[in-house]
């Protein structure tokens, strides 16, 4: 026989028994669930413009010894630790674009010595992103690169950002991604870029890595300047869309630290570029 005592009805007690058992046990579900991984930026310090290209495609000889028309620069990365600038002035360098950041975790600890010497060196110089379709949105990876280093200033010392998409040092070459997401991930990070900076990003890749992850688009010709990647004689096939590169970064090494670069005419045309035109 059951009683009620000040307005308890023990008949109750096994279904609020039995109701705080199942919550105890969602309780426990939840707390089961795993976190996300982190992002895995284990290799950041050492991925710089054409780190992976290399790795993927070799290196096809040496370029051409006649550079008649073309503007001599380079490019660094926080591996490279501090840069002897005024050596690099004058061993010929015009211009020189330094790595800022990669993906939304990870900012060079030598960029401002590298950005800012060369500057005091009299170089023109620019910043550039290694993209990271893995692990956040190209409009979110935009952002991060304009705010830490990779915005473009009327001075007519500073190049716009470029956007470093090729293969990814973490696994798929791909990132995981089909050529359409792939060329809509590159159209955020560009349209947003465009929309901060004021200014067209410059797009740095290999032709055989485009074809393969993008399936060879031609949509960004018109509008984001080819830093191509090739270590040969030649600069070759340009992937679609393009007809002609603004930057080619032929060598490895050379004459000057890091990669080394042509800029695909006299230096009035870089300083134009800097100046707000077009490449």
């Amino acid at each position: 026989m059951s009683r009620t005592v000040a307005g308890h009805d023990d008949r109750r007690w096994p279904a609020r028994l039995a109701g705080a058992g199942v919550l105890a046990a969602l309780a426990t579900a939840v707390v089961a669930v795993p976190a996300e991984a982190a992002p895995d930026y284990s290799l950041a310090d050492t991925n710089f413009a054409g780190s992976q290209i290399a790795a993927h495609e070799g290196v096809q000889g040496s370029a051409r010894a006649d550079a008649a028309g073309q503007t001599l620069g380079h490019d660094v990365s926080g591996h490279q630790g501090p840069v002897d600038w005024p050596a690099a002035a004058a061993a010929g360098a015009k211009f020189t674009y330094v790595k800022a950041t990669e993906g939304t975790g990870f900012q060079n600890p030598q960029f401002a010595g590298q950005y800012d010497g060369a500057h005091a060196a009299g170089l023109i110089r620019g910043a550039y992103h290694f993209a990271r379709p893995d692990v956040s949105g190209g409009a979110e990876q935009a952002e991060y690169f304009i705010t830490h280093g990779g915005g473009w200033r009327a001075d007519g010392k500073t190049l716009p950002g470029a956007l470093d998409i090729e293969y990814n040092p973490y696994g798929d070459a791909c990132y995981g991604k089909s050529p359409a997401d792939m060329t809509a991930w590159i159209t955020d990070f560009t349209r947003t870029y465009l929309a901060k900076a004021k200014r067209s990003a410059l797009i740095y890749t290999s032709t055989s890595w485009w074809k393969a992850c993008t399936g060879n688009t031609d949509r960004f010709g018109n509008t984001d300047p080819l830093w191509l990647a090739r270590y040969g004689p030649e600069v070759g096939e340009l992937p679609a869309g393009w007809d002609k590169q603004s930057i080619w970064q032929f060598a490895r090494g050379g004459g000057l630290p890091g990669d080394q670069n042509y800029y695909n005419g006299p230096m009035g045309r870089v300083e134009a570029l800097a100046a707000g035109q077009q490449a």
